[in-house]
């Protein structure tokens, strides 16, 4: 299995060793539901094999279209005037068909892999480690020719840290780490939308500028005259009639207030579960540094903006506002007489207290 800590440790590691050119194990299956990541790392294996020669060393099969039978004979068969031939196989488990053959055809192939060929073997899920072939993939003997990469989902609190990485690598700039929080607020998780806003970032700030959170304002979609972070700010700090104020100019901004109502309850549920976690550990006596470690937040600015505003509520008072949450959630989806208006500002009072 894989040695490192996180998808972002995973995806780093294999990236920098195909771009070295570093000698690969023969057979690779990458696995997880962070898609992009996947997908990037893809396209890095499918640039081993030029262009002139991918007609004849380059096959990208699909489980659900192929056959086990002549996935196997294409990974066995040699690269013609070439050293290496890359076979690339997305949604490997589908090859469990009655009509096409089973992953179990491919059992044998795993213990005596063609060292001339790479075999890339890509899913959302690893086969059930209790038998073969997954029960093979997963032992010792396996890892001698075989490399097993998961992809996890980046936990939110990642995501600055990502999104600095990737600025960096992929574009050769630099954003403020406060605009890659906001950045991370405004967008979301999905990486493929994160990296499209950071493309035109970096196409419309100067490359001698760091990107700062006047620029993330201004080029983000999402960003309007108020938007969901500033709302989430003056929530933080009690401040009821600002808070009221931004929620009113939300709605009148919004094409659709149910949708927008759900959306920003996902996103305060996110906020205050974060807000749960510290002022637990917090309560049980560990330090600030203790608190980032247990969390495993890298980021210092993210952690360090979370921690104080965790310093805003204590734990008893939470559970009343997750209540509130779902309260607005629920009457939001229909389970309430009132307008979506009054929905959305009688979650505000609640949680401001």
């Amino acid at each position: 299995m894989s040695k490192y800590k996180s998808s972002l440790d995973t995806f780093r590691a294999l990236f920098k060793s195909i771009r070295k050119g570093e000698s690969l194990k023969p057979v690779i299956y990458l696995y997880g539901e962070e898609s992009f990541l996947i997908d990037m790392i893809q396209e890095e294996i499918e640039k081993l094999v030029p262009d002139e020669m991918k007609d004849f060393n380059f096959d990208l099969l699909y489980g659900a279209e192929t056959t086990s039978e002549k996935a196997v004979g294409i990974a066995r068969s040699y690269p013609m005037m070439a050293d290496r031939r890359v076979v690339i196989i997305r949604e490997f488990q589908k090859l469990d068909n009655a009509d096409r053959g089973t992953i179990l055809d491919f059992l044998e192939y795993f213990k005596s892999p063609n060292p001339s060929t790479l075999l890339c073997l890509i899913d959302e899920k690893f086969p059930d480690k209790r038998r073969d072939p997954g029960k093979y993939l997963n032992s010792k003997e396996a890892g001698n020719h075989t490399g097993i990469y998961e992809f996890n989902r980046i936990h939110e609190n990642n995501l600055p840290d990502w999104i600095i990485d990737w600025t960096r690598h992929s574009h050769r700039m630099v954003i403020d780490p406060a605009a890659a929080h906001l950045l991370a607020q405004l967008v979301g998780a999905d990486l493929k939308v994160l990296s499209t806003e950071i493309e035109k970032l970096c196409t419309f700030v100067d490359t001698s500028q760091e990107i700062g959170t006047d620029h993330v304002k201004k080029i983000t979609e999402s960003y309007r005259e108020y938007n969901v972070v500033e709302l989430k700010e003056a929530v933080i700090s009690r401040d009821l009639n600002r808070s009221l104020k931004i929620a009113e100019q939300i709605l009148q901004q919004s094409n659709n207030n149910t949708a927008e109502v759900i959306k920003t309850v996902g996103f305060f549920y996110t906020v205050f579960s974060n807000i749960w976690q510290i002022c637990r550990l917090r309560e049980r006596g560990l330090s600030k540094q203790e608190v980032q470690t247990q969390l495993g937040v890298k980021n210092a600015y993210a952690f360090n903006h979370q921690y104080r505003e965790s310093s805003n509520f204590t734990l008893a008072e939470l559970p009343q506002i997750f209540e509130a949450l779902l309260d607005a959630d629920s009457a939001a989806k229909g389970f309430s007489t009132l307008d979506t208006s009054s929905i959305f500002l009688l979650l505000i009072k609640r949680i401001t207290g």
